[in-house]
């Protein structure tokens, strides 16, 4: 009924393709995939697998120099938290939603659904101004049959989720962003350019 899909680098850019095939020429899921370091920002969704046989193909559409890891599997799977499922807020098309974090939060679950239209959507994690460290571009042809839910790693601190409906303004869509995991080692200290705490030593 579903599947997890986890990419991830030795530290490099990761661009891939994923794409859901359900029958020939049918492709009910299809996802553009960024992310500047793979491994400390590993990518993580589930995709919707229901009715009959189906196929996940995931393309490395970055440079030679650049491989990543696919893992796919069909046990135990990321789930939405009961928060989660109790936040979900309506972005309308062509709208979008910013969700700041604090730096003690270690991980972001996002749940996009729509009633059953399709779901155009772009999810970014970024740090600091227009500073995307992860981007996803999402298709779903019924975002109520084959809702999106992923996790995102949201180590440091400054990161702000921001969910774009990318549809007209005739395709709403619902949105719960909330934290996953917590670090509790991380203090709150303001951190500029990463180098420098404020009222502390530089950092050698």
């Amino acid at each position: 009924e579903q599947v997890q899909v986890e990419l991830t680098t030795e530290g490099r850019p990761l661009d891939a393709d994923i794409e859901l095939w359900h029958g020939p020429d049918n492709t009910p899921c299809k996802m553009r995939v960024y992310n500047e370091n793979g491994q400390v920002r590993p990518f993580s969704a589930v995709i919707e697998t229901p009715r009959g046989p189906n196929t996940v193909a995931i393309r490395n559409i970055g440079q030679l120099e650049f491989p990543f890891a696919a893992d796919v599997r069909a046990e135990t799977i990321d789930t939405p938290s009961p928060e989660c499922l109790a936040s979900s807020m309506t972005i309308q098309g062509g709208a979008l939603r910013t969700y700041p974090f604090n730096p003690s939060v270690d991980s972001v679950q996002v749940l996009l659904k729509t009633d059953g239209r399709p779901l155009n959507a772009r999810i970014e994690l970024l740090q600091g101004p227009n500073n995307n460290k992860q981007v996803i571009e999402l298709y779903t042809e019924d975002g109520l049959d084959r809702p999106f839910f992923c996790v995102l790693k949201t180590p440091g601190s400054g990161n702000v989720v921001r969910c774009v409906n990318t549809a007209p303004v005739e395709f709403p869509m619902t949105a719960a962003v909330v934290p996953r995991t917590f670090n509790p080692d991380v203090s709150s200290d303001a951190v500029l350019g990463g180098d420098v705490v404020i009222g502390g030593d530089l950092r050698r």
